[in-house]
């Protein structure tokens, strides 16, 4: 079989069908449909664009390639300082606790799948998705190119599944949003890998004005 093992273990770790709960959070987008900041398919394509560029691709992407190598050379002062940094950018209680969250549930799976070093990572409180996710991609020889590739595709994926069921959106209107944005990540991704340390970093006040907002939200759909 000519297919890598590597590309195969990069689609389980970004498959939806994956338990870590990623279909239970919105990420403030159902607030901001609430309050009438997306209304149609352009505003939802605005809205992830604007996530995309200004938050991930400066604050998740990067410190993803910095755990990478972390992992990669055994350096556990090195993923506790990225894990730390990542949840120290997350502005609001709701953002915070899913990234905690969602990190704690990769880790127990991993665990089960015996790659050992999630276990510690079974119940702290930085751990975060993008730790438990890079320590994966280095264990299962998946590519820091790929991998980044792989946890932004992941993250676009569920937040246009979002937006088809909050705004709502059509299927087909849907998978053009997922193919308009995703042309984006090739870009993103290269971005992630070299820029400085001290670029690092990244506001999206929308965000944060929104997922602030979905914590005291009186009906939800979403997890908060």
């Amino acid at each position: 079989m000519g297919t890598d093992i590597a590309l195969l273990r990069l689609l389980q770790l970004v498959s939806p069908g994956l338990p870590i709960g990623m279909y239970s959070y919105s990420q403030g987008m159902e607030s901001a449909v609430t309050d009438g900041w997306v209304v149609t398919d352009v505003d939802a394509a605005a809205w992830l664009t604007g996530l995309l560029v200004e938050g991930l691709a400066r604050v998740d992407a990067p410190i993803l390639a910095r755990l990478y190598d972390a992992w990669q050379h055994d350096d556990r002062h090195a993923v506790d300082h990225w894990s730390q940094a990542l949840i120290a950018c997350r502005e609001t209680a709701e953002l915070r606790s899913e990234d905690r969250q969602t990190g704690q549930a990769l880790a127990r799976l991993l665990d089960k799948l015996e790659i050992v070093e999630a276990q510690a990572w079974l119940r702290r409180p930085d751990a975060t998705l993008a730790t438990l996710f890079s320590l994966a991609a280095v264990r299962w020889q998946i590519t820091k190119t790929d991998a980044i590739a792989g946890y932004l595709w992941g993250w676009l994926e569920n937040q246009v599944l979002c937006a088809v069921k909050l705004v709502p959106l059509g299927q087909v209107s849907g998978q053009k949003l997922l193919m308009q944005l995703a042309a984006q990540l090739p870009e993103l991704v290269q971005q992630a890998i070299t820029i400085h340390d001290d670029e690092i970093g990244g506001s999206v006040f929308g965000l944060a004005l929104a997922s602030s907002r979905h914590e005291m939200q009186y009906s939800r759909l979403f997890r908060s």
